[in-house]
């Protein structure tokens, strides 16, 4: 109830953060419908399939780590002020919860179409794994749950959304076909794929990956002995030849593997967050097809190309 004390009064008198300043969404005579998103890479997405007709903002920063995050009274205020909340769901936004149910604000859970994958180790086993949006298929999916979403919202814009809508599926089918094609040209034995976190099980399964991880869920204590143990074994009787982590965690743990097993790190992968506009994923397409490049480069190296 403090949150929410807090949050009326930021409602009227708070600044617009930096990424809406960057956005264009701080101009007080903006009168587009306001649709509020969890995190930077659905806001990306909505973007694209909204426009102009909508001001989209993201509730979470670039860079953020997702699954912990602490929602701010200001993020309360942002809730009150939206004309429509989109979540990824699957348990990925635990912290959403906390009040999302008390807007009285339209809510759509964009992951509600996919089949999820359940998460297979630890703690988390049966749970389904969140990371839907890293298969391009996933995405299309998503790009439907928006569509009509926004269709709802803005009805004069319908035709407008459902023309970007196709647009935009017909370039994440593109990028669908280009991890495909590359995962296939590589040797069979370099088919796997080993992060951090395993947030990757979409994608692996979309691709024809062998997924790894030692974690399966970001959380506060992670990389037990026993989880790196296991992934060194992992990495080492398959011969892997690079091993890879995300950009919101430390990658200490899987440099350790590496330097254990003999394999490469392969580098950064991008899930779930995108970059500052100067960085290597200023948008979800650019994630996909920084994270395939990545990948498909390590997995590919000779022996005496590894490092």
């Amino acid at each position: 109830m403090a949150l929410v004390g807090a949050a009326l009064i930021l409602t009227g008198c708070g600044a617009p953060s930096t990424a809406d300043d960057a956005a264009g969404t701080g101009a007080a005579d903006d009168e587009r419908p306001v649709v509020l998103t969890t995190f930077t890479v659905l806001a990306d997405m909505a973007r694209e399939v909204g426009g102009d007709r909508l001001d989209v903002r993201s509730i979470t920063k670039v860079g953020a780590e997702i699954h912990g995050y602490e929602p701010t009274p200001l993020d309360i205020a942002k809730a009150s002020e939206a004309d429509l909340i989109l979540d990824n769901g699957l348990g990925l936004e635990a912290w959403f919860a906390r009040f999302v149910d008390q807007a009285d604000v339209p809510h759509v859970v964009v992951s509600d179409s996919i089949d999820p994958i359940d998460i297979a180790g630890d703690a988390y086993a049966g749970k389904p794994n969140p990371h839907a949006w890293m298969s391009p298929r996933n995405a299309q999916l998503y790009v439907d749950r928006m569509v009509g979403a926004f269709s709802d919202l803005a009805p004069e814009h319908a035709d407008e959304f459902a023309e970007r809508g196709d647009a935009y599926q017909a370039e994440l089918q593109q990028v669908q076909d280009r991890l495909a094609n590359a995962v296939a040209a590589l040797p069979e034995s370099h088919r796997a794929l080993v992060t951090c976190e395993g947030a990757f099980s979409y994608l692996a399964r979309d691709a024809g990956l062998t997924e790894r991880y030692i974690w399966p869920v970001n959380a506060e204590q992670q990389a037990t002995p026993r989880q790196i143990a296991d992934t060194i074994e992992f990495v080492r009787d398959h011969d892997v030849p690079a091993v890879f982590c995300e950009s919101t965690v430390s990658d200490r743990p899987m440099k350790q593997v590496a330097e254990a097993s003999g394999a490469a790190f392969g580098g950064t992968l991008y899930v779930d967050s995108l970059s500052e506009p100067d960085g290597p994923v200023p948008t979800y397409l650019d994630l996909l097809a920084h994270d395939t490049d990545v990948i498909v480069e390590a997995l590919s190296a000779a022996p005496e190309d590894r490092s």
